[in-house]
């Protein structure tokens, strides 16, 4: 049977080297605290005898884990069924991965976030669709752990990434008014648990946009006409199937994400009506699918893949450079990209459109 070679340990270069385990420590983790020809030496010697720090180790030397979290709202599976959270996750992981970072994707266990960050060990966070009260999110601010929000209201003493979603909202409404429609359904994202409805949220500021356009010619939007669910397909399904149990009957959807539209859509078709023939559908994201669905999807346009680029760039100023960066708050903008799943009134519902059935 073959004999193993031990592996040198620090002690061996140590005693080599003629210096102590600490001074082979700071040659590796810290030279500036040698002198530059004792770092030299230490680490030829280590070179010599084959030694390399343990990655574990060296890790809890320096407390670094080179581990970027991702907290999300909602498990994986339903985040990552919303295709705009893989573009946001594509432009994450590119940034990441640029600098040495791993990605850490913390979701609620049995329904608990707090349980979930109690057991990641990263160097910062990246928080997505969180209100800036939610608690876990006070957690984090407790511990002192960089974050940085996205797509929440922004807290001065921390980084954020956001999109102007209020001019977003309101173009797309202001397009759906020029066409004649006056009678439309709102599909919102709902709010994570437990942290509730952030006012200043992302379906906030939406409702917001919608609700200035069709307030400047006289018409208000009633909460009523305002449904909210999962950011999925399956979840514009439901809602626009549930709507029309009720009764709603608008000539226009808007929809505050494309997947949310998209499923919207597949409903009304479900139901036997044409998209735009009978109702109109406008979403929100600019997903990679929007162009490619029957009809191609009408949407505001937002950098999903910069926002999560701009979002690691912003952790890892501060990761890197704790003492010396400032926080910084950063918004993108949004445009309305036209294409063929809106369109005008349908004439045998030009005599309602101002009116609610």
């Amino acid at each position: 049977m073959e004999q193993r070679i031990p592996r040198p340990r620090i002690a061996d270069v140590a005693r080599e080297a003629g210096v102590s385990k600490t001074a082979v420590s700071f040659a590796f983790n810290s030279p500036d605290r040698l002198a530059p020809e004792t770092a030299t030496r230490i680490r030829e010697v280590a070179e010599q005898l084959g030694y390399t720090p343990h990655p574990v180790a060296r890790m809890l030397t320096q407390r670094q884990t080179m581990t970027i979290g991702v907290l999300t709202p909602q498990a994986l599976s339903v985040i990552f069924s919303n295709p705009f959270f893989g573009a946001f996750s594509e432009g994450v992981a590119l940034v990441a991965e640029e600098h040495g970072y791993g990605l850490h994707f913390i979701s609620p266990l049995h329904g608990s976030l707090a349980r979930a960050m109690s057991r990641a060990t990263v160097d910062g966070v990246v928080a997505v669709g969180l209100s800036d009260t939610h608690p876990e999110v006070e957690e984090i601010r407790r511990s002192g752990l960089p974050i940085v929000l996205v797509d929440s209201s922004a807290l001065p003493e921390h980084g954020s990434v956001e999109i102007d979603d209020v001019g977003g909202a309101r173009a797309a409404a202001e397009y759906i008014i020029g066409l004649g429609h006056r009678d439309v359904l709102i599909l919102g994202v709902e709010p994570p648990a437990p942290g509730g409805a952030d006012p200043d949220g992302v379906t906030a500021r939406r409702v917001r946009g919608y609700r200035e356009a069709f307030t400047r010619i006289g018409i208000g939007i009633p909460d009523e006409r305002v449904l909210v669910g999962p950011a999925s397909i399956d979840g514009g399904i439901a809602i626009t199937d549930r709507a029309w149990e009720d009764g709603l009957r608008p000539t226009a959807i808007l929809a505050m994400s494309d997947a949310m539209a998209i499923g919207a859509m597949r409903a009304l078709r479900g139901i036997g009506l044409d998209v735009p023939g009978d109702v109109s559908v406008v979403g929100f994201d600019d997903i990679d699918l929007a162009p490619h669905v029957d009809p191609p999807l009408t949407t505001v346009h937002q950098p999903i893949r910069r926002k999560g680029e701009e979002a690691v760039r912003l952790l890892l100023s501060v990761v890197q450079r704790r003492d010396l960066a400032k926080p910084e708050h950063r918004r993108l903008e949004t445009r309305l990209i036209v294409r063929a799943s809106a369109g005008p009134v349908p004439s045998h519902r030009k005599e309602v459109a101002g009116h609610r059935d």
